[in-house]
């Protein structure tokens, strides 16, 4: 049985230089670029905040931003969030002066939080732990500042298509469904819902053994005794993996990293064989993975030391949906070019990346501008974890700090080609990097030479 929808039509709320849907840290990076590169940008998210996973889904950790010899190689607007939440002192880093340091009290300190990212090869990295809450805070300040036209509650439905161009999109809200029309519009819904709108091409093959195919629902527990669970961990290490086999057999979760604050743990998780595009299985996730919660506190604060006064303080406002569609674009990013540390000529991000267990071979992975662009479809960018890469390099590349620095390279060139008339496939890459090293985005030294700051 199928029901007919009647045809209607809908009101245009709104025209803009730049339209950019989901307001994750890919989104938000990428109306902030625009804007403060002249573009009028609007914003929608689906939610009541800003943040995407980072907020919504409480993932808490900004990951490597520096490479083992402490140079950093993600900057610009990750880094700006990361200074302005210091001033709310609503984040925990490695003082910069002792990034790349491998002084082993210092390497161990970083470690004793719980989470391994803090040092590679055995040397301290650039990693933050967040406030969740400050840091919308700390988007919405930045989003207003830059002038940007924001719609929260509402979310981005479909692209207005014409010829192959975009020409806008249609989006649903408590004030019913909409019109925005847009010279340039950005895809940083994650799941990329507008491209496929689109009809761009992409795919959703996913292979299960990845980190990134499994879904999640975080949540916090507060009151912890951290400095007492770490001396047990460390101490009496063999029971402690015991206890953490057992967890994970009884069906709960043993994956727990520090909050910014002490008292506060988070617990991480991967939920297999779901599908983030399905409505019952994001559902499934809702409810049992709740139901894991409370077999996971329950036996946290009865046999694990440190967790006897704990308490759950929430869980996610959002299912951690790790990846989805990927845009088959001008250039698949895979997982044999970044074995082999090539460097594109068009890069606009380079990620220092080993922080997973299936390592790459070299330590920077290069993202190019092509990436960002789908095949046919015109005025149309996808920034965050739906760009064009192969399933291992979108589990490598899909975490906060890489999808900020593709949002910051995707709102810029957007403004650029808003404001030359042209579309994305026409920004010269050259001018796009010239912006991006202006706005503190470090770039390779070996494309220097062609890159005049602006």
């Amino acid at each position: 049985m199928i029901v007919i929808e009647a045809a209607s039509h809908l009101k245009v709320c709104r025209t803009a230089d730049v339209i950019v849907v989901g307001g994750g840290p890919a989104g938000v990076a990428a109306a902030v670029a625009s804007a403060r590169n002249g573009a009028d940008t609007v914003l929608i998210e689906r939610y009541g905040h800003l943040g995407g996973l980072a907020t919504g889904g409480l993932v808490l950790l900004i990951m490597p931003m520096s490479d083992a010899a402490g140079k950093q190689h993600i900057g610009g607007l990750c880094q700006e969030i990361i200074d302005r939440l210091d001033t709310f002192g609503a984040s925990v880093h490695p003082r910069y002066e002792d990034l790349g340091s491998d002084d082993s009290e210092l390497v161990g300190y970083w470690l004793s939080r719980g989470c391994r990212f803090f040092a590679s090869e055995g040397r301290v990295t650039l990693n933050a732990l967040f406030d969740p809450e400050m840091l919308k805070c700390v988007l919405n300040e930045m989003v207003e500042e830059a002038g940007v036209k924001l719609f929260l509650h509402s979310l981005g439905a479909r692209a207005v298509v014409e010829d192959d161009s975009m020409q806008g999109v249609i989006f649903e809200s408590k004030s019913g469904r909409q019109a925005l029309l847009g010279k340039v519009i950005v895809d940083a819904t994650g799941d990329g819902d507008i491209f496929a709108s689109a009809e761009a091409a992409y795919d959703s093959n996913t292979d299960w053994k990845l980190r990134s195919s499994k879904l999640a629902l975080v949540f916090r527990v507060g009151n912890v005794d951290f400095v007492r669970f770490a001396a047990f961990r460390q101490s009496r290490q063999d029971e402690y993996n015991m206890l953490m086999s057992e967890i994970e057999t009884l069906g709960g979760f043993s994956m727990w990293l520090p909050a910014w604050t002490e008292s506060v743990v988070w617990f991480n998780n991967y939920i297999p064989g779901l599908n983030g595009l399905s409505v019952e299985d994001l559902t499934w996730v809702e409810i049992n993975a709740r139901k894991k919660m409370l077999l996971t506190h329950d036996f946290f604060s009865r046999r694990v030391p440190g967790f006897e006064n704990s308490f759950i303080i929430d869980t996610a406002s959002q299912v951690g949906v790790r990846v989805t569609r990927r845009l088959i674009g001008e250039h698949i990013v895979t997982e044999e070019e970044m074995q082999a540390g090539i460097l594109h000529e068009d890069t606009i991000a380079v990620i220092p990346a080993r922080q997973w267990d299936h390592s790459i071979a070299e330590p920077l992975v290069y993202i190019p501008y092509r990436s960002l662009l789908p095949h046919k479809v015109e005025n149309l960018l996808a920034a965050g974890r739906c760009f064009s890469s192969d399933r291992v390099a979108n589990d490598i590349l899909s975490p906060i700090q890489c999808c900020i620095a593709m949002g910051q390279a995707a709102g810029t060139s957007a403004a650029l080609a808003a404001a030359r008339g042209i579309s994305p496939r026409m920004v010269d890459h050259r001018a796009l990097q010239e912006r991006l090293s202006a706005q503190n985005v470090p770039l390779p030294d070996r494309l220097k030479p062609h890159i005049q700051t602006v």
